[in-house]
Order: structure tokens, then sequence, then C-alpha cells
């Protein structure tokens, strides 16, 4: 019974009316989204809402990130959209379910934490990116049906609508913090309209939310290799998309609450989802982040409110689709825009003169990659050119300090790391044909990485040896060494031991 306790936070202390009016104000956000995503994957509106009810529910009960909102993504529908308008809705479910197997797996293998390798740089280009993309969406809803821009009246009407909201949400606060802003600014502006009869856009004039509950069922496809091989790449890219956004968002969230978040499990949780959202007649997602920022930003730190959200978006779904309806896009579209200025990271423009130029060059990368391709694409790419650029600085940092003993015995003394990127630099350092009979090559400051510095230490050797010289390897570290025993075969030294050299190894 404890466990279940834990589960839903009720050991730690709980604002219990601040997460339930949270989760309300994010189950209203949630539906235009949810509804946009569905169209962009060409499938049912109520196929998106399925999927943000079942993935906020779940990953908010299992999720390794209390106060963190997953649901139904953009990045997800772009991926299955083809897929959808291909095969339909059953092979979207199936394929779900893969990824949400893969994320699992991924989960229970703990490589949530090569988020690690994810640098800063990126991270910002990520979340200035999203922000970009967040208010470009918002556009949308100053454009009449036939796609053109709203002019005279309209326009100024809807502007002002949403200024107002943008107002009462950065002006509540400076009140009050004892109701969300967010939601107070939904309410005013619905209750405005609906007094003084404003004809503008609402919810049900995108599409209607009403229907039941999510109807639980095995993905109508045929359970054969070849359904594997089609629904395989899909999949694979959902569950590296997914794992990816949820991720970074769980570590943005991380350094606005100073807390952490723990990434296996939110892998578990997020497959978990994933697989449940498929049998649930949903088109699956990951963490959103404009919602998990309405959540925080509202004051919710526990999973109460994810639950709140998930439960009142279904409850919006069966019962209140005739209330929900009515309420103003102009009011979410405020709310959403609002998201977007408090995710841009502005003080990554203050540091563009501070950072070195790489890191500015990554970060701009990934902010236009975000824009044209999607955010899984533009991080792996930083990650890539972070990588590339590292490599290039500390292949030209290696060093060798060079004198002779008082036996005439010439020593090396290496510092930085001998990897691929360095062997060339590395082999420029020695004077073989000048060198004494005897020569120690010492690596207390260096390191012998990778196969690359293996072979270039075999060549090495060759060279000297084919001069009559002998050569010593000295204060090596124990992985060092068993580097080079595994591959004996191929380089043949003399290793000096060494009893006082002890070097601390990393055993994650």
């Amino acid at each position: 019974m404890k466990k279940i306790f834990n589960l839903f936070d009720l050991k730690q202390k709980v604002n219990y009316s601040t997460e339930i009016l949270s989760g309300l104000t994010v189950a209203l956000a949630l539906v235009p989204e949810a509804v946009a995503f569905a169209m962009i994957a060409n499938l049912s509106p109520l196929i998106g809402l399925y999927a943000a009810f079942v993935m906020g529910l779940v990953t908010s009960i299992l999720g390794g990130r209390p106060g963190m909102i997953s649901g139904a993504t953009g990045a997800v529908a772009t991926v299955i959209a083809a897929l959808a308008l291909d095969k339909g809705a059953e092979y979207v479910f199936a394929t779900v379910i893969l990824a949400g197997i893969i994320q699992v797996i991924a989960g229970v293998f703990r490589l949530g934490k090569f988020m690690r390798l994810v640098p800063q740089p990126v991270i910002f280009g990520f979340v200035n990116g999203l922000a970009i993309i967040i208010f470009k969406a918002q556009l949308g809803q100053f454009k009449a049906d036939s796609g053109e821009w709203l002019t005279g009246t309209p326009l100024m009407l809807n502007l002002g609508l949403v200024l107002l909201t943008m107002f009462i949400i950065w002006g509540l606060p400076k009140l009050t913090k004892v109701f969300p802003s967010s939601l107070a600014a939904i309410l005013a502006i619905f209750g405005l309209v609906s007094v003084l009869g404003i004809d503008t856009k609402t919810v049900g004039d995108i599409a209607s939310i009403d229907g039941g509950f999510p109807p639980f069922h095995i993905p109508d496809v045929p359970f054969n290799l070849e359904m594997l091989k089609l629904i395989f790449p899909y999949a694979l890219v959902v569950a590296g998309v997914g794992l990816i956004e949820s991720l970074l968002t769980l570590n943005i969230v991380d350094e606005i609450t100073q807390t952490r978040g723990r990434g296996n499990k939110e892998a578990v949780a997020q497959g978990t989802a994933n697989i449940l959202s498929g049998m649930f007649s949903g088109m699956g997602g990951c963490a959103m982040i404009g919602q998990s920022l309405i959540n925080i930003s509202s004051g919710a730190r526990a999973r109460l409110s994810g639950i709140t959200a998930s439960v009142m978006l279904l409850m919006f779904i069966m019962f209140g689709s005739g209330i929900i309806e009515m309420v103003p896009m102009a009011a979410l579209t405020g709310v959403m825009i609002m998201v977007s200025i408090g995710t841009f990271e502005w003080a990554s423009l203050k540091t563009f003169r501070r950072m070195p130029t790489s890191d500015v060059i990554v970060m701009v990368v990934v902010v236009i990659t975000v824009l044209m391709f999607d955010l899984a694409v533009a991080v792996l790419i930083g990650v890539i050119i972070a990588a590339l650029v590292f490599a290039w600085d500390n292949a030209k940092r290696i060093r060798a300090r060079k004198h002779v003993d008082e036996n005439g015995i010439k020593h090396y003394e290496i510092y930085g790391p001998l990897f691929f990127g360095s062997v060339s630099v590395f082999n420029e350092k020695f004077d073989v044909k000048n060198d004494p009979e005897e020569v120690i090559i010492d690596f207390a400051e260096s390191r012998v990485v990778d196969m690359s510095a293996i072979e270039a230490l075999n060549k090495l050797t060759e060279r000297y040896q084919k001069e009559g010289k002998v050569i010593h390897l000295k204060h090596l570290s124990e992985d060092c060494r068993k580097l080079l025993n595994n591959a004996e075969k191929l380089i043949d030294v003399n290793v000096m031991e060494d009893p006082t050299y002890k070097v601390v190894v990393d055993k994650v």
C-alpha cells in the first residue's frame, strides 16, 4: 500500500488546489493541440484526443518526472502522417504499439543516460526552435477559413482578445498566485465573449470533440513479416523522436524546478503509454514542452496535476464537449503565445559574445534544423556537430615534453588524449631516426582511447624496431592496458609497470 501512496506523491506535501486547477488549465490547452496534431497525421480528431488522455494519464502515474505533461505531439504526427494516409489508422495503432515496446526496452537497458551527451548549446537551440514553432503555430488563428489573413474588425477583435489574455497571464501573478493565471485568462475571455456576444472562432469551429470512452481493441492488421517490415521503420523513428523530446523536456523541467527526474523510468513510462495508446485507439505521442511549462508555471509539482488534466480531458470528450467547443480560440492562442515567450531562452542571446564560436554555430544550426525538419533530427545533428568540434579541439591539444636522462634514455611525456583525432599530431612529436637506442613514452597525463590510437602505437613501434631501437610505454592506466592487451596481436611493446601509479576509472 505504501508504494501506491508514493506513486501518487501522497508522501510529499501536495497543494491539491493548485494541482487540480493547473490540471484543468492544461486540459483546456490540450484540446486544440490534440485536434490539430491528429489532423496533421491525417487522422480523426478523436484519435488525437484519445492519445492525449492515455499518454497523459499513464506517464503522470508511472513517469520519472512529476509535473511533466505528455500527449499527442506534432513530431510524432509528422512521422506517421504518410503511413496513415497510405494504410489507415489501424496501421498507425500497430506502429505506436511497436514504438512503445522499443521505448520500454530502451528504458530497461538504461539508455536514458545517453541524454547526458546532449550539450547545452543543443538544448538552447532545441528550446528556442521549439518556442518559434509554438509561436508560428498560433498565427493560423489570425487567418480566415479560406486561408487568407484576417483584416479590419475581425483582425482587431481577435488580436485584442489575444492581447487581453496575455495581459491577464502576465499581470495576475503580480497580484495573487492563488489561482493559475492561464486558467483565469481563459475563463475571463470565455465570459467576456459570452456576455457581449462577440463573434469569434471557437474550439468547435475546428472540430467536434464529442465522443465516448476510448475503445479498446487489438489493431486490425495482418500479423506477418510483411506488416512488420512496413511499420518497423516508422516505429523506430517514433520511438526515437518520442524519447528525445521527452528526455529533453524532462531536463528542462529539472532546470526550472531545481529537482532531478529519472530518465530511464520516464522512457519505460513513455513506452507503456504508447503501447496502451495504440490499444485504446490513440495516435501515440510523447512529452509536450508547451503544456509542461503551463503546468509548471501554474505551480504544479506533483503527479496529481497530470492525472487531473487527463481525466478532465476525458470528461470534456464524454460529457462536456458542448461547453468546451464554445471556448474562444483567442484565449488558447494567448496562452500558447505566452508559453512560447516563456520557452525561449532569452539568456542565450546575451551569451553570444561570451560563448565559443563553435557553440553559437551549433545553437543556430539546431534552431534552423528544428524549423526546417523536426526536433529529433535537430538534436541528432546538433550532437554530431558538437562531438566533431570537441574531437577537433582535443586533437589539437595533445603535447609531448621531451628530455634525455642521465642513462641516455629519451623520455616523451604525453599530455592529452590519444584518439583518432589526435593521431596525426601525435606522430609528429617523435624523432625516430635521431632518438637514442632506448625510448620511454610516458602516458601519466594521457590516455590511449581507441583502435586508432593502438594502430598509431603499432606503427610507431615498427618505426623504432626498424631502426633497432627499444620503446617502452609507461604509466598506462588499467583501462588503457586492457585495451592494449585486447590488441596484443596488433601491437608488441614493453609496458613498464609502476606500482605507485593508480588511475581512477569510471565504472559507469
